[in-house]
């Protein structure tokens, strides 16, 4: 049985290092792993696991907030959103790095997806923030950086997958729990923006032309009730998550067919269109993830290496640093939601063995794999926006260690005291398991 979970992960990492996409590298780890472990009559259990991975009422959740994000992309919300935050905070030395902050977290809280959330602000800012002198490679990083907080900040996809593949624990708790860390984040990211910007002078050109507020709000009102509807239908128990998915596209086809009238038919056949396909991928992984999770329970893959990191150490707090590393690690290459996918079967047994809470531990995954999503080589958030700024992303490099190290201090705080992350879930009377 050692051979085949040695088999069962060793042909997972060595499909990854030679690039096999990483739905295929989870399908032919998991069906190895059955061939080697199990027997060839078990391969008739293939398609059933794949099929049961996806066969749960809250993943319908998902393609629906990917669909919500695409729409008010394309609707213009991030355009007034930008306004907006320009009258709040008006024109000053790196004023514009923070309103692309800011937009980035209300627009999180509308997508849930940290690279769509990186795409929509880099390719309304950005201009605008050359304009004003700001260097593509500092606007491409703090946007990346900004974007990573839409894993936090409700309603998250990773979050979304944390609750189903950690059995018991409430989505709306987790939706809870992440909305200050996420402030937190979103203010440890404004922090060293700001002074790098005043001490290295951007944003000297941004003029003192300030948008009146009433006007720039009005217009962003659709945009900004949007997390309003999210939240309030989950905190009233009027909807549940996957109701509250639905209510969210309506809402957004509403806001970009009605209220801005800025998408025609055309422009909704391509949203759905695109939509379609991002889910499908991200479905297939999923249920591939389901088929290699399954082989490594039932050979005891995922006990042995979990018992074989407790090993290491008793002290709870080494062993939740190794983890944390490895999760940076992980974020460097992978997206967010593949590393939840991969990691989740190992780390469960380990978060029962010292008997942490699932919601602090979910809030605490989310942020270090944000992290990761801005950290080179791979860093799919920055990816994103360094190829819309057209730059190499090596040239992004000096800023962001800056940011990183800031979003470490914002990470340090909920790990030190919890309860930054479980006082909202807790005070609004949620269950913390």
């Amino acid at each position: 049985m050692l051979d085949a979970n040695l088999a069962l992960l060793m042909t997972f990492v060595v499909l990854m290092l030679i690039g096999t996409p990483i739905a295929v590298a989870l399908g032919i780890g998991g069906v190895v792993g059955i061939l080697i472990g199990l027997d060839v009559v078990a391969l008739g259990t293939v398609g059933t696991n794949t099929y049961n991975a996806v066969a749960k009422y809250p993943l319908i959740a998902i393609p629906l907030f990917i669909l919500t994000g695409m729409m008010f992309e394309r609707s213009g919300v991030a355009a007034r959103l930008v306004g907006f935050a320009q009258a709040c905070i008006g024109p000053r030395k790196g004023g514009l790095a923070l309103v692309a902050i800011l937009v980035c977290l209300i627009m999180g809280g509308m997508s849930g997806s940290g690279p769509a959330d990186a795409a929509a602000v880099a390719t309304v800012m950005l201009p605008s923030m050359m304009k004003a002198g700001y260097p593509k490679p500092f606007s491409a990083s703090v946007i990346a950086a900004s974007a990573s907080t839409a894993i936090l900040i409700p309603p998250s996809i990773a979050l979304i997958i944390y609750s189903v593949l950690v059995p018991g624990t409430d989505l709306r708790a987790l939706f809870a729990a992440g909305m200050i860390p996420g402030l937190l984040v979103g203010l440890s990211i404004a922090i060293p923006t700001l002074i790098l910007s005043r001490k290295h002078g951007f944003g000297a050109g941004e003029g003192n032309v300030r948008p009146p507020f009433w006007p720039s709000l009005w217009q962003a009102i659709p945009g900004l009730m949007a997390p309003v509807i999210i939240l309030g239908g989950l905190r009233s128990g009027l909807f549940t998550p996957t109701e509250t998915a639905v209510v969210a596209v309506f809402y957004g086809l509403l806001v970009g067919t009605v209220l801005y009238r800025t998408m025609g038919w055309r422009d909704i056949y391509q949203v759905l269109v695109e939509s379609a396909k991002i889910s499908g991928v991200l479905m297939l992984i999923i249920s591939l993830a389901g088929l290699f999770a399954w082989a490594g329970s039932t050979m005891g893959a995922f006990r042995a290496t979990a018992e074989l990191i407790l090993s290491i150490s008793d002290n709870q707090w080494i062993i939740l640093l190794l983890l944390m590393v490895v999760l940076l690690l992980a974020g460097m290459v992978l997206d967010g939601i593949s590393i939840y996918l991969i990691t989740l079967p190992l780390l469960v047994p380990i978060v029962q063995a010292f008997g942490w809470s699932y919601v602090w531990f979910g809030v605490v995954m989310a942020i270090n794999v944000a992290m990761g999503q801005f950290t080179p080589p791979v860093a799919v958030n920055l990816m994103v926006t360094a190829k819309i700024a057209g730059i190499p992303m090596e040239s992004t490099f000096r800023w962001v260690g800056w940011l990183l190290l800031s979003m470490g201090t914002a990470l340090a705080l909920v790990i030190i005291f919890p309860e930054i992350a479980l006082w909202l879930p807790r005070v609004l009377g949620y269950r913390i398991t």
